[in-house]
């Protein structure tokens, strides 16, 4: 690489944790930082896409390693946080990608969809900020990067409890942003239009509604997971060491129609 822009953009030496790595937009990131130089946890439920995506960046010579974690209880984020430090150390760059979106008719949202959504969106990326912040900030770099939802701003498609979760993601990489900017440890968040991952599985089988997303874009698509790519190096890298506390909207300028 250009010097020049390896002192920009390179992750060598770097390691990352990134959640629900495994597949979709996480598993856009995680490769892209891979790939990047970044030696790379990737956290989720199931081992055999776990193992895929381990897989597939080792042959193409990245560092890679898996966990499988449960980010759905206090103890499995706890359990989940110490088993990612085993392979590589101590993470310099996080990337809390993992969700669940549940959408019932807002009218028949339970107790328990509620505790649900907000333990994985929103507890663990707060858990897991905790356990690595201060590591980070002892050090003197650290990278926060969340993703969001379209639905932290503005009320679409069902946003129920998803949407409130990921309001309090946005809210949280503030929060973040303030408590460790003066340590160089930044806090972002990657806001994606409609993507075609495994989470919006459902809204994919209606062809009408894929189309009228992606209509709402100045783009005229809707997002893949590699679109996410360029932008989660960028953040995690040092030339974006004056950014904190930003919303970076990926979203084909769906956010500005």
């Amino acid at each position: 690489m250009n010097p020049y822009l390896s002192q920009l953009f390179s992750l060598e030496g770097r390691t990352a944790v990134v959640t629900g790595g495994s597949s979709g937009i996480g598993r856009g990131i995680a490769t892209a930082l891979a790939r990047a130089g970044a030696s790379v946890v990737i956290v989720a439920r199931g081992r055999d896409r776990i193992d895929d995506t381990v897989r597939e960046l080792t042959d193409d010579g990245c560092r890679t390693a898996g966990v499988v974690g449960d980010l759905g209880t206090r103890d499995g984020i706890h359990s989940a946080a110490e088993a990612a430090t085993e392979p590589f150390g101590e993470p310099d760059i996080v990337v809390n990608s993992a969700g669940i979106n549940i959408r019932p008719p807002f009218a028949e949202i339970t107790e328990a969809d509620w505790d649900a959504t907000m333990t994985v969106n929103a507890l663990a990326p707060f858990l897991l900020g905790q356990r690595y912040a201060q590591g980070m900030a002892e050090r003197g770099f650290g990278r926060l990067i969340h993703i969001s939802s379209q639905q932290a701003h503005r009320a679409f498609v069902d946003s129920g409890v998803y949407g409130a979760s990921k309001g309090a993601v946005e809210s949280l990489m503030r929060s973040e942003a303030e408590a460790w900017g003066h340590h160089g440890v930044t806090s972002n968040t990657l806001v994606p239009g409609f993507v075609l991952t495994p989470l919006n599985a459902r809204l994919q089988d209606d062809e009408a509604k894929v189309a009228e997303l992606a209509a709402r874009t100045m783009i005229g698509r809707n997002g893949l997971p590699s679109d996410f790519a360029a932008a989660a190096v960028f953040l995690a890298g040092a030339g974006s060491s004056y950014i904190t506390g930003h919303s970076l909207f990926v979203d084909g300028g769906m956010s500005a129609h």
